[in-house]
This record gives structure tokens, C-alpha cells and sequence, in this order.
């Protein structure tokens, strides 16, 4: 329980932040899926055509602050490289 006003304050401006990084992490997490799902069913022609839309929620979500600029890095780089070896078995995560 926040004891004074600027508590209260720093409280409601969490609560916003956290509801857009939700939202941001979500529209990331289902871009990615896309391209995954794409993936292991083999389907090259909707992975190549789901990555860039991927790799811009992505790097949103690193402008944004809701992912660090190196973790979204690093995803980037493990769905492009999944890209370029399909046969390569697929990690879920991402």
C-alpha cells in the first residue's frame, strides 16, 4: 500500500507500463510463433513471409523497453538462423 501521493503516483505509472509491455511482449511472442509454426511444418514460403513481420515486433519491443536491445538481438539472430537451416530441429523457445 503506497503511503504518499508520489507512492501512489509511481504505483498507477507501473500499472501502465506493465499493461503495454504485456501487450508488446504478447504481439512478440505471437510473431515469433508464426514463424516457428511455419517452420516446423515446413513451410518455408510462410516463414520467409512471417519474419520480417517477427523481426519488426521485435525490434518495437526493444525501442519500446519491453525486451533488452540484446536479448532482441539474440532472438533475431536465432529466428534468422533458423531461417537459413529449416531442417535444423527448432527450439521453442524464443
Amino acid at each position: 500500500m503506497a503511503n504518499t501521493a508520489s507512492a501512489e503516483k509511481r504505483k498507477r505509472q507501473a500499472l501502465k507500463r506493465r499493461a503495454r509491455n504485456v501487450q508488446v511482449r504478447t504481439s512478440v511472442k505471437n510473431a515469433v510463433k508464426k514463424v516457428r509454426e511455419a517452420l516446423a511444418r515446413g513451410d518455408a514460403g510462410a516463414a520467409k513471409a512471417a519474419f520480417p513481420a517477427a523481426e519488426k515486433a521485435l525490434s518495437v519491443a526493444g525501442s519500446k523497453g519491453a525486451l533488452h536491445h540484446n536479448a532482441v538481438s539474440r532472438r533475431i539472430s536465432r529466428l534468422a538462423k533458423a531461417m537459413a537451416h529449416p531442417a535444423a530441429p527448432v527450439t521453442p523457445k524464443s
